[in-house]
């Protein structure tokens, strides 16, 4: 076992899915880490063992944090990776990878989540991200997603990615679950890019429901839908008060309610967008509205 993943215990599981989300590059609208936190709170997990940071941040690029307790002892939160196990109602046992998309060492850090599913005997991994589109915030969120295994692409409906270009931490870990010969799963919730600083709860809301079909499990998102509620109300009034965007998120909807879920984006052309992405970044752009990779 690698020197950097401290464990406190090790849980007896049953079948075990590890769910994955990242903060960062692969979050946008943090759709993909609100949905796991939703997870972690909904299915009462418990964390068992955690990636010492230390060899895999650039804390200049990822910086700790300080923060107060009870208002007067100073604490530094350092940028996390924690792993939580859970067993939901009615449902096999589920692992739960939460924390940041490390800044260097991608092969060594997937190795050890490597390591770590193999010892815990996951039949199944299952990444969830956010990207930037051009949805309305008032409509759901789209989901596409891509698998490794063929099985899995036949009965979710999915793809079998055949994207080239960059990537990032996700399309590493994916890579090694192939190798590994670990059946993995990428699920990517569209967030509408007009608003990508506001966490998403659509996206975080659409994740869950997708994720409770793969593994028919049924998932509690009243809180999500609550949310949803809020955060449509509140975009609504703030795009209201411009005619120019109000005009544009009417466009958006008339043109969600057109498009059928199987003429939704395939995961080709929103890896292709990726790479322009990548591209216009590089030579100092402003980022296109959409961005992806599996």
């Amino acid at each position: 076992m690698a020197a950097e993943l401290r464990v406190d215990h090790h849980p007896s599981l049953d079948r075990p899915v590890l769910v994955v989300a990242f903060r960062g590059w692969n979050d946008g609208g943090q759709g993909a880490s609100l949905a796991a936190e939703h997870l972690v709170s909904t299915w009462q997990a418990e964390r068992f063992a955690d990636i010492d940071p230390e060899g895999f941040f650039d804390f200049q690029a990822t910086r700790p944090r300080v923060s107060l307790v009870d208002g007067l002892t100073r604490r530094i939160d350092w940028p996390e990776n924690i792993f939580l196990h859970a067993s939901p109602e009615n449902g096999r046992d589920a692992v739960l990878l939460l924390g940041n998309e490390p800044n260097v060492r991608w092969r060594t850090f997937t190795g050890i989540v490597i390591e770590l599913a193999r010892e815990l005997d996951v039949e199944l991994v299952v990444s969830l991200g956010a990207l930037l589109a051009d949805v309305p915030h008032t409509r759901p969120a789209p989901v596409t997603g891509a698998a490794s295994d063929p099985e899995l692409v036949e009965r979710m409906g999915l793809q079998a990615s055949r994207y080239e270009g960059p990537t990032g931490i996700i399309g590493v870990l994916h890579e090694a679950c192939r190798e590994a010969d670990i059946p993995s799963i990428s699920f990517w919730a569209a967030v509408p890019h007009y608003v990508s600083l506001a966490p998403s709860p659509r996206a975080a809301l659409a994740l869950c429901d997708r994720l409770a079909t793969l593994l028919e499990i049924p998932i509690g998102v009243a809180e999500l839908e609550a949310m949803v509620d809020g955060y449509t109300t509140h975009v609504t009034e703030a795009v209201s008060s411009d005619e120019d965007a109000a005009a544009y998120v009417d466009e958006l909807e008339q043109r969600a309610d057109m498009i059928e879920e199987s003429d939704l984006p395939s995961g080709d052309t929103l890896a292709a967008e990726l790479t322009r992405f990548l591209r216009e970044r590089e030579q100092g752009d402003t980022p296109p509205d959409a961005a992806r990779e599996q």
